[in-house]
């Protein structure tokens, strides 16, 4: 006899029909991409078409005060034939270098007190506030308030008399690169701090007490223990330092007094100019600079393997 096959008993033995799977619902097939949309939409809006159309304008025309949509590379010859440009693209660079550089001196040893010689946590938040008080104020005002610091009879010429350092007021601290350096270093300074102090703060204290259980010094759990385990912070402020110092304009107008051209003043004198097409130019330009560092800083440390 053949067993019926609609879930009825035969003798003592239940006899069910095989369950049909369900069929996946529409969220379960489009969820993630659903989730996905808006921020990629975002992107795309305000980020890759912007760039994708400043790319296509460096290409333009450029006119005495207009531009025409024909294609040329004449704006990207004039830039690399220029000296003022290049000099100026050979400046950003190397003033990017010695403002990340002195933030990570002076910013690595602060987020190094404040992480690890500061036990009580309340103590770590007070003092991370203490270092961004400084943005409770302008940006400007923050730059500005250097000059009468820096000038010939400003406060650390005045100090530095005082305490008989020096014999006559140091020239070369304002309206110069150093003066552009010093101004950016203060301001991005706790850039570095913040990301490097987060990572000391989750280093587990019992690695640096095993460690000197064993007999390891000071610099050795330092070198070994603390320091890489802090690179994705400094990786972060690395990021953050780069990107902020490579498309600065207003420090360097304000405390260089137009000796000191970086890429972020060329693109704001020929946008006030009408040179569209150079500025694009030189924006694509500085946008490659920040792509090349970013991607480096990226490639010494594996952000999403550390973090």
């Amino acid at each position: 006899m053949r067993a019926p096959s609609d879930g009825t008993t035969l003798g003592s033995v239940s006899v069910t029909s095989p369950s049909v799977p369900a069929r996946p619902r529409w969220t379960d097939r489009y969820g993630t991409w659903l989730l996905l949309a808006p921020g990629t939409l975002w992107m795309l809006l305000f980020l890759a078409v912007p760039m994708l159309m400043m790319v296509y304008v460096s290409f333009w025309t450029q006119k005495t005060f207009s531009i025409e949509p024909k294609l040329t590379l004449q704006s990207w010859i004039n830039f690399f034939s220029s000296s003022t440009y290049v000099g100026a693209l050979v400046t950003t660079v190397e003033i990017w270098a010695i403002v990340l550089f002195f933030t990570f001196i002076l910013g690595y040893p602060t987020a190094l007190y404040i992480g690890l010689f500061i036990r009580n946590k309340t103590t770590q938040t007070i003092v991370l506030v203490l270092c961004v008080v400084p943005f409770w104020t302008s940006f400007l005002i923050r730059v500005l308030a250097w000059r009468p610091m820096l000038g010939k009879e400003g406060a650390v010429n005045l100090l530095l008399l005082k305490l008989g350092l020096i014999s006559h007021p140091i020239d070369v601290l304002l309206f110069t690169e150093v003066s552009v350096i010093i101004g950016m270093v203060q301001i991005y300074v706790v850039f570095m701090v913040g990301p490097v102090a987060v990572m000391l703060g989750r280093i587990d204290r019992s690695l640096i007490e095993a460690a000197r259980d064993l007999g390891a010094g000071s610099w050795r759990i330092f070198r070994t223990i603390v320091f890489p385990l802090t690179l994705p912070g400094v990786a972060v402020g690395a990021i953050f330092v780069s990107v902020m110092v490579l498309g600065e304009f207003a420090t360097s107008a304000a405390l260089s007094g137009q000796k000191v051209n970086l890429l972020g003043n060329i693109i704001v004198t020929e946008v006030g100019s009408l040179k569209w097409a150079f500025a694009a130019v030189a924006g694509v330009v500085l946008t490659a600079v920040m792509g090349i560092v970013i991607a480096a800083l990226l490639r010494a440390v594996n952000l999403r393997e550390e973090l």
